[in-house]
């Protein structure tokens, strides 16, 4: 009898009663059924962020892939740039080379009108300068004699022919 003067017995018997009353009440069930619906909440947010990782990792690889395809475009369009330079410094350097050899013909062909012009030009200043000196020897000789005995004979040459 002394247990029934135990408060500890008390306690555990009102706890034993109390656990029976929720149990015939269902409030178990209920408390199933919260834990469920949480569980099936938490396994849902779990799936949905699985899937997001799934899909961030899929983009990532996309990505990735997209950067690999980048930068081999830039190493195919940087090598196709150098060899369009190189093609155009090697045109640049025939054009030169062209330009060069057509203008140097071109100051020979002018060098050589020149030097043709300027023997032109002394030829007939030396026929110039001939004629003024004969003129002026034909002009002393004139003068100083009446009659010219080369005009004389000319003149008489003529007579002879004409006969």
């Amino acid at each position: 009898m002394e247990l029934l003067t135990n408060a500890h017995f008390w306690v555990g018997a009102a706890f034993v009663v109390f656990v029976g009353v929720l149990v015939m009440a269902g409030v178990h069930k209920f408390a199933w059924q919260a834990l469920g619906e949480a569980g099936a909440k938490v396994q849902a947010q779990l799936d949905e962020a699985e899937a997001v990782r799934r899909e961030a990792q899929d983009l990532l690889a996309q990505v990735k892939s997209q950067k690999v395809a980048a930068e081999k475009q830039a190493a195919e369009m940087l090598a196709a740039a150098a060899e369009e330079a190189k093609r155009l410094g090697a045109e640049a350097q025939v054009k030169l080379a062209e330009q060069i050899e057509r203008r140097g013909q071109m100051a020979e062909r002018k060098i050589a009108q020149a030097e043709a012009q300027a023997a032109a030009d002394v030829r007939s200043a030396a026929a110039e300068l001939a004629a003024q000196i004969a003129e002026d020897v034909l002009v002393k000789r004139l003068a100083g004699a009446k009659t010219d005995p080369l005009v004389d004979q000319a003149i008489s040459q003529l007579g002879s022919k004409l006969q």
